[in-house]
């Protein structure tokens, strides 16, 4: 297989569909898009029915190219990321990982034009949040869920403001920034620097204003990212949770019992604003982003420091702060039912606490003159629990 078919392979892929958002290849599947959030297969010529282990290998080791960090990592992790681009035209976020075996590759489509606040409907904290001088801003939410792309659009909007310099560790390097007002510098893992701890403490030394960390996947990353925004930077990052709440939780776990109190009040001192984000299918095809917002305040500054009690909760917190610019994932999901761009089955299906969201719904429906719940259909205590789980 030489490079000229596997360019092929990816450009029927990308072609076959519309709205494409991950190609897939693993063995004893034909080739495979992520289209709307289902998977579909893709018809080549000549027909690919079941790919086999080797056709995936070769194309796994042309991706890699040589390059013996990403090698290394595929022998001894199991998995290795990367960059790949088409042409100069189209750019993909590469998870190569052996299975049985086997390699299987993910390659994750990444937008080329940046996203700004006219262009998506983002919630209206984010012009706020560009607004901010210092302090940690997370971004949290399963992989494909737009993080990047909102972080995107904010430090687009701090680039058209602001006469600063910025610096971001990708791995990869996803939306490529020019410069407007702000100078940026933009590092990718494994080309300009090992790990996110070391970038970021080099950043440090860098002179920034603002800094963004793609993802913090340990405790080092945590407590550099505290320095730095204790020390007046603004600091952008990802984590993988299911909500506001369960971040700080999150971050907490990742140090010990005895150490907890301290990193409790750094981060009561530092958040300034968590937005956990959730992909939906959307009315008439496409998908939506569903985000819960959370806006430091005494009241979470005092969960932070005091942990969640039966009676006060960063749920009750956020879903009382709307004049704050806060909002709960259900609210979102009713504002996006009223609206017509979600069904009622899917606000159900990706709902936080399913009764809360029922009787929201019921309240559009009843104001339209339509059918409501019966009382069979109301949802008990345990599906509340039920749904949590779905997310954990």
């Amino acid at each position: 297989m030489r490079q000229q078919e596997i360019n092929y392979w990816i450009t029927a892929m990308l072609n076959k569909h519309a709205r494409v958002s991950d190609l897939n290849l693993t063995v004893g599947k034909s080739l495979q898009v992520e289209s709307d959030g289902v998977l579909v297969p893709v018809d080549v010529h000549p027909p690919v029915l079941q790919l086999t282990p080797f056709q995936t290998e070769v194309f796994a080791l042309n991706l890699i190219n040589g390059n013996q960090r990403l090698l290394n990592d595929l022998v001894t992790k199991g998995s290795c990321d990367l960059s790949y681009s088409l042409d100069d035209k189209v750019r993909f976020r590469v998870n190569i990982f052996s299975q049985k075996g086997t390699y299987s590759a993910v390659l994750r489509k990444l937008e080329t034009s940046i996203p700004s606040f006219k262009t998506f409907a983002f919630p209206e904290a984010f012009p706020k949040m560009a607004e901010e001088r210092n302090g940690l801003i997370l971004f949290t939410g399963a992989t494909g869920t737009g993080k990047t792309t909102s972080m995107a659009a904010i430090l687009n909007s701090i680039n058209e403001q602001r006469d600063i310099h910025i610096i971001t560790l990708e791995d990869p390097i996803e939306y490529v920034h020019p410069h407007k007002r702000a100078t940026f510098n933009q590092r990718e893992m494994g080309q300009d620097f090992d790990t996110f701890a070391s970038g970021l403490r080099a950043a440090l030394r860098q002179a920034p204003k603002v800094i963004l960390v793609g993802e913090i996947r340990d405790r080092e990353t945590v407590e550099i990212a505290l320095s730095a925004a204790e020390t007046g930077h603004l600091v952008f990052s990802t984590l993988h949770t299911i909500d506001t709440g369960q971040t700080i939780n999150r971050i907490l776990g990742m140090f010990e019992t005895d150490e907890q109190p301290q990193i409790r009040n750094r981060l009561a001192d530092t958040i300034r604003w968590i937005v956990s984000q959730r992909l939906l299918p959307k009315v008439g095809g496409g998908r939506i982003a569903a985000m819960e917002v959370l806006c430091t305040s005494l009241r979470v500054r005092d969960l932070i420091v005091n942990g969640e009690s039966e009676e006060k909760t960063f749920y009750n917190v956020v879903k009382e702060g709307v004049t704050r610019n806060m909002r709960t994932f259900d609210q979102h999901l009713i504002e996006l039912f009223q609206s017509g761009l979600i069904t009622e089955k899917t606000a159900l299906s990706y709902a936080s606490h399913r009764s809360e969201v029922k009787r929201g719904l019921d309240t559009i429906k009843a104001a339209r003159g339509e059918r409501t719940s019966s009382i069979e259909g109301l949802t008990m205590e345990g599906d509340e629990e039920e749904g949590n789980e779905r997310w954990s």
